[in-house]
């Protein structure tokens, strides 16, 4: 049955590289007897310059890395017997991905060699990755792994993030035991991990002590089957309590609600999204036909406009066209005076008073003109010829 195991190791200054080429069986570990298990293995996030090659980059931490700094970290896993290899694989992968995401350069294994005692598979990961975070500053080898800079980062190695607080260390351990459960129920297995200890589940029973190939190996064979014997007794035990204790009812509704929770949150994005989706559509739509009506606008004026201009220049035209010597014809002058009455000249109203306005007017003609004529002096002859006045 599935069981729990999560254990945390930190190398130091020249112990990256070898233990990086023992997780991919590469090097001194290829092809040798014992290290046949290889499952899977693979890396990520590492830097342009060692991009696709995960033992160049081990190489460099231990070159630069500060003689007191850690080069990696381990966290060491035990994948459950359930799940085939492909299974495990993406349990693996789905764990880096809530546990490492982009931040960190890293390189992870699956093992599965035989079980020493019970015989069987006995498949367990090695995640390995440096606590420098990455940052999006682009650095050469020796640069990467020099003291961060609070300043200027860009002058600075990469900042380090070791996660070695008792705090975050449990929230690893509770975190592996839930995306392991998860998978276990994605695939429909009844099995469970918990990351607690007996104490806290509530079994009264010691620990198992891991032994490792080589002790177990040294064994008694009546040793070996006591072993055998306590380990089978205290999974049935550990099953019968599960079994009958409420914890696991619970915890299961409390599953599944999270599941129809996540399902209903699921529904609705993509129903949000499609509604979204369908409103862009149509905001679109409404914008080309504006556009368009726009376009038909702007064209008719222009027509009107040239209309209007053909339309002028017929006109111009025609004026131009009419003869020079054409002149509309000058009004008749008004008669400054109206004509007088017709009178007879035989009348003798009209002689009278014509005799009596000739006379008046003659008179002081006449008397003006006599003192002038006494007044001026004699007129003088001349000796060749007179001049007339």
């Amino acid at each position: 049955m599935a069981s729990y195991h999560c254990r945390v190791k930190v190398g130091g200054k020249g112990q990256a590289s070898g233990h990086a080429a023992y997780l991919a069986r590469e090097g001194r570990y290829a092809e040798r007897a014992g290290y046949e298990d290889l499952e899977a293995t693979g890396h990520g996030n590492l830097p342009s310059w060692a991009d696709g090659e995960p033992a160049l980059f081990w190489t460099a931490a231990d070159r630069h890395e500060r003689a007191n700094g850690a080069t990696y970290r381990e966290l060491e896993i035990a994948l459950p017997r359930e799940l085939n290899p492909g299974q495990r694989q993406a349990l693996v992968l789905d764990f880096i991905r809530q546990e490492i995401g982009e931040r960190h350069a890293h390189q992870w294994a699956i093992h599965n060699p035989g079980a020493a005692l019970a015989g069987g598979e006995q498949p367990h990961a090695h995640l390995m990755y440096s606590e420098r975070t990455l940052d999006g500053i682009e650095r050469d080898p020796e640069q990467y792994f020099k003291r961060y800079n609070g300043k200027h980062p860009e002058r600075g190695g990469c900042r380090k993030d070791s996660a070695g607080t008792e705090e975050r260390l449990l929230e690893t351990r509770q975190r592996w035991a839930e995306v392991q459960n998860a998978h276990l129920q994605q695939h429909g297995h009844a099995a469970r991990v918990d990351h607690r200890s007996l104490a806290e589940q509530g079994i009264d029973r010691a620990p198992e002590q891991h032994l490792g190939g080589r002790r177990v190996r040294q064994l008694a064979p009546e040793q070996r089957e006591a072993l055998l014997e306590r380990r089978e007794a205290e999974d049935e035990l550990l099953q019968s309590q599960q079994g009958l204790a409420p914890f696991d009812l619970a915890r299961h509704l409390h599953e599944l609600t999270a599941a129809a929770q996540q399902r209903d949150q699921d529904e609705q994005a993509a129903r949000t999204a499609e509604a979204r989706a369908y409103c862009q559509q149509a905001l679109n739509e409404f914008r080309t036909e504006l556009a368009q009506k726009a376009e038909q606008e702007r064209a008719l004026e222009a027509e009107r406009h040239q209309q209007q201009l053909d339309t002028d220049r017929e006109r111009q035209q025609r004026l131009d066209a009419e003869p020079e010597h054409q002149q509309r014809p000058e009004p008749e002058p008004a008669p400054l005076l109206e004509p007088l009455p017709a009178i007879g000249l035989d009348s003798p109203s009209l002689v009278e008073r014509l005799q009596a306005a000739l006379a008046k007017t003659l008179e002081p003609l006449q008397a003006q003109r006599e003192p002038s004529q006494a007044q001026e002096p004699p007129p003088q002859r001349s000796r060749g010829f007179d001049l007339e006045p």
